[in-house]
């Protein structure tokens, strides 16, 4: 526990410093002012919360003060601790309960998804576990290529088509095949897209009703990589992916980039979708299951 707990506040040190390295001296033993209000109001908004989330805390921790009798600003360090850790659902256990079960990875380009998939992949070849790669991304040859040397590397076979291909049969015949092996989970990689363009969002929905036909109930999780250097951004891009395809949850990557990690809040606040990985760095232990407490502990600097 203390590894892991030292792992995240090594991987979130940027949104610390930059947005949460302020608290020391605003909770220092000054009584509560108006000043202590607004300077913690702008703190959380730097660190991306955003801003109906950052006044909701605020008017929280107000009700405490006086419900509790506060008076001194360092007593409100832990107050904001426990609100904040209340802000975040602990992720589900996996239960595999389908062979197999199709996960369909989406997201916008340069979110480090293909990256992802291969780190989800050795995670899950770590608990023993079978996998098939569908390279849906047709439309860049390097993002076929590049799943391709990840399924070298991993020794997972990667179902794929020609250049420019149609990605519904591509992910159909993946799922096919993967249940024709008897494979434990098959991992389908989809094309990179901006959510404002309507006609690469009507072809996700076309892959997912696609992927639907070939094995009834799947897909069976639907994941969306967001790049937490984008910060309240990625919620936008978010939105507009649950809309098209019903994501079941989130993997925040290059969460070690960013000093915008306070979007979870508002990814948790505004989709109701549990968080289920983070990346906190470029080895494939990095991606390590999302986990509430150590998150806030170590945007928080502890």
């Amino acid at each position: 526990m203390i590894d892991a707990f030292a792992k995240w506040r090594s991987g979130l040190a940027k949104t610390s410093k930059t947005a949460f390295g302020q608290l020391a001296t605003l909770f220092g033993a000054t009584e509560i002012s108006h000043e202590t209000w607004d300077d913690l109001e702008a703190l959380l908004i730097q660190a991306d919360l955003g801003i109906e989330i950052s006044a909701e805390i605020i008017e929280t921790l107000q009700r405490l003060v006086q419900t509790e009798g506060l008076i001194r600003s360092e007593e409100l360090s832990e107050a904001l601790r426990v609100e904040l850790r209340d802000r975040l659902v602990t992720p589900p256990r996996f239960a595999w309960t389908n062979k197999p079960t199709v996960i369909m990875v989406v997201g916008v380009n340069g979110s480090g998804k293909t990256t992802t998939i291969a780190k989800l992949a050795q995670r899950f070849q770590s608990e023993g576990k079978t996998l098939l790669f569908g390279a849906a991304d047709t439309f860049r040859a390097a993002a076929v290529d590049q799943l391709q040397v990840w399924g070298d590397r991993l020794k997972v076979d990667v179902i794929a088509g020609e250049p420019e291909s149609d990605p519904g049969a591509v992910a159909f015949n993946t799922v096919q095949s993967g249940a024709a092996r008897g494979v434990d989970l098959i991992i389908i990689d989809t094309a990179g897209r901006l959510h404002t363009r309507f006609n690469l969002m009507e072809e996700l929905k076309k892959v997912y009703r696609v992927i639907g036909k070939a094995l009834p109930g799947a897909p069976h999780a639907i994941w969306l990589v967001l790049d937490a250097t984008t910060g309240q951004n990625a919620l936008q891009q978010a939105k507009a992916f649950k809309e098209a395809v019903g994501i079941t949850g989130v993997i925040l990557s290059k969460l070690d980039s960013s000093a915008r990690g306070g979007m979870a809040f508002a990814i948790q606040r505004e989709l109701g979708l549990p968080i289920l990985f983070a990346g906190l760095g470029e080895k494939s232990e990095d991606l390590i299951l999302f986990d509430p407490d150590a998150f806030v502990e170590g945007i928080l600097g502890r």
